[in-house]
């Protein structure tokens, strides 16, 4: 399908870009991977006029880790999913992006794109929220951390101002006695998930749950916190049966859509079951870390 017309613009620095941004504000959109962005432009559901291509900044291009971890936003998905460094610092990341659409698609999209564009089926904004990490972002007016809770917005919104630029995203380290999972259901291998949860299950020295994250993609407008089962599970003795309730909990209290894809009724259904195996396989990886 042609794409609408537009001026492009190959950038050579941040400062070209916020440079940039800064004149054309929401007449503007960033390129990088491309993978979302383009077919919003064959579709005609975005018709910027000046097109900001962002590839060939190197300064946008690492992965660093020290107290946690950081990842430039055009960091690649697949350079991200087999970076030693990612999985050793946040392997809930690395195990979320194989699920990101085909190798061919990871081979192009970013990390910075795919938080931009905040879909909520999507994996790496559900990950950001369940591991509380932050995205960087910088504008002439200067440089701001934003929380994952105060980044994602609704559908595809974020708070990011049109004059700024998503520059990096960064995890915390997980504490000791922490573990992670990540699941999702698809009908296809690739496709958006109807939905996906993501863990994190933090154990006491005494065993009992220290404190816990669950959260849930592809049932709201951004990723859905189940905060009262997290906080329902916190000084329990681990068990399936906990693991089971907290399931039942979450899956109660989430109001997903329904779509052509499936029922409010089978998203939540999808829902508890996920949950139930990312509890017990989090708690299994913690218990194997003690």
């Amino acid at each position: 399908m042609k794409l609408p017309p537009f001026e492009h613009h190959l950038a050579g620095s941040v400062e070209e870009v916020v440079g940039l941004l800064a004149e054309w504000g929401d007449e503007a959109k960033v390129l990088a991977g491309g993978q979302s962005l383009v077919p919003l432009l064959s579709f005609r559901l975005a018709r910027p006029a000046h097109l900001i291509d962002i590839n060939a900044i190197s300064e946008l291009s690492y992965i660093r880790d020290g107290t946690g971890l950081e990842i430039g936003a055009m960091v690649r998905h697949r350079e991200a999913e087999r970076s030693v460094v990612v999985g050793a610092e946040a392997p809930l990341v690395a195990a979320a992006l194989r699920f990101v659409g085909h190798t061919a698609i990871r081979n192009r999209g970013t990390v910075g794109g795919s938080l931009a564009h905040a879909d909520p089926a999507a994996e790496l904004p559900t990950v950001l929220t369940a591991l509380h990490g932050q995205v960087v972002a910088q504008s002439r007016r200067g440089t701001r951390v934003i929380a994952a809770e105060s980044f994602l917005q609704g559908f595809l919104t974020t708070t990011l101002e049109p004059d700024e630029l998503l520059i990096a995203t960064r995890f915390p380290p997980l504490p000791a006695l922490t573990g992670w999972a990540f699941n999702e259901f698809s009908r296809r291998s690739g496709d958006f998930a109807i939905c996906g949860a993501a863990t994190v299950v933090g154990l006491g020295p005494d065993g009992r749950v220290r404190d816990a994250t669950l959260v849930f993609s592809g049932v709201g407008g951004t990723p859905v916190r189940a905060v009262e089962a997290e906080r329902a599970m916190v000084g329990e003795i681990p068990s399936p049966e906990l693991w089971a309730t907290a399931a039942e909990k979450a899956a109660a209290d989430i109001d997903p859509p329904s779509d052509l894809h499936g029922s409010a009724a089978y998203r939540r259904q999808l829902a508890r079951v996920l949950a139930r195996r990312s509890l017990h396989e989090a708690y299994d990886r913690a218990v194997s870390v003690a």
